[in-house]
């Protein structure tokens, strides 16, 4: 099996007597993308800028390709410059008065190479962007998704080994921005370049990533593949903050337990049966149920479990999908459907959900 190509062990960065980060530990396989999920403030940017070497740790340690750039043990940090990786920003830091041309040509000439590699380096990188009609543009007429694509050409002109992105679509309009997720995927897999993701874009992080690590308070909260993130979240704070979930609190129930599945007495009398995922829960148990996982029909079905009579109390049309409200066990649960059933205030329904869906949540 490969070694990590990136590698974070107890890294703790201080600002002051405030700790921003750490310790925080986590890897990158060659050529994967890892992202780094979560809300403003939670320390996934000022990570992201200790391996570029543009934040120096107050203690752990980095490899990168197997060489350490940063020890506080053994007072190494190799510069940003030397650490063989580049960066792609917010903020696209693109030189207005410069062609599209002369701004990725730039980091190749500050490295000195040869003119006949510089030319040849630069329209590689803009044919994979397709940016290469527009090489003798100044990049002031550029449009905002193009500067992006000229951001990126610059940062793989010159073949890093790591890329490095720090929320490089939040300037851009929906549309652009779910158009440039799939691009910026597939030019990660065709060059095959081991790279670290910041968002806080949920979508962003599922649809572009082999690997999630959700950050909180400068802490990892969870970490592994977006199914697992999505599926099985391990707290209250993974399960609300990726993706719509109802939280149902109750008290475990080992008498009914049946067919591998645990079972939870919500609040209001329910037994809900879900999966344990093999998390030891608190002394308040609490299960994550998506939004998107729950089922109503106007017959009762023929499950054996998880299933209840319910009254619709709202409905919210979302274009996509259809938000329903309905009263369960004295709480509002919130279901999210994309079906042609209408709904109106006041109607009986039943609602349903597999066992497999309830996830029973570690104490926080």
């Amino acid at each position: 099996m490969p070694s990590a190509h990136i590698e974070v062990e107890n890294l703790e960065i201080h600002y002051g007597p405030v700790a921003a980060v750490g310790p925080v530990s986590f890897s990158v396989m060659p050529g994967q993308q890892v992202t780094l999920l979560g809300p403003s403030g939670c320390g996934k940017t000022t990570t992201l800028r200790a391996i570029a070497g543009l934040e120096r740790p107050s203690a752990g340690t980095i490899r990168i390709g197997g060489q350490t750039v940063y020890a506080s043990d053994g007072g190494i940090n190799v510069p940003a410059e030397k650490r063989g990786l580049s960066m792609v920003f917010q903020s696209y830091a693109i030189w207005p008065h410069m062609t599209v041309f002369e701004n990725v040509a730039y980091g190749l000439r500050v490295r000195r190479k040869s003119k006949a590699e510089i030319e040849e380096k630069v329209r590689t990188a803009l044919d994979l962007v397709q940016m290469g009609a527009y090489a003798g543009r100044h990049a002031s007429q550029l449009s905002g998704g193009q500067q992006q694509r000229v951001a990126l050409a610059r940062a793989c002109a010159f073949s890093p080994n790591v890329l490095l992105f720090d929320e490089p679509l939040s300037n851009l309009d929906a549309k652009l921005r779910g158009d440039m997720r799939i691009e910026l995927r597939e030019l990660q897999h065709r060059l095959g370049v081991t790279s670290v993701y910041v968002t806080h874009d949920l979508e962003e992080a599922l649809a572009m990533s082999d690997q999630i690590v959700v950050m909180r308070r400068g802490h990892i909260e969870q970490n592994g593949s977006p199914n697992e993130i999505y599926n099985y979240p391990r707290t209250a704070f993974v399960a609300d903050f990726v993706g719509s979930a109802n939280l149902i609190g109750g008290r475990l129930r080992p008498d009914l337990s049946k067919d591998g599945f645990v079972a939870l007495e919500a609040d209001g009398g329910h037994i809900l049966h879900g999966v344990s995922h093999g998390r030891v829960p608190g002394e308040n148990p609490v299960m994550s149920v998506r939004t998107v996982h729950l089922r109503l029909a106007a017959e009762q079905g023929d499950a054996p479990v998880n299933v209840w009579p319910v009254v619709v109390r709202r409905c919210v049309f979302l274009g996509d999908m259809t938000q329903v409200h309905v009263e369960w066990g004295g709480r509002d649960l919130v279901i999210r459907q994309t079906t042609a059933d209408v709904w109106h205030e006041g109607d009986g329904a039943w609602l349903s959900i597999s066992p497999d869906s309830c996830v029973l949540l570690e104490a926080e």
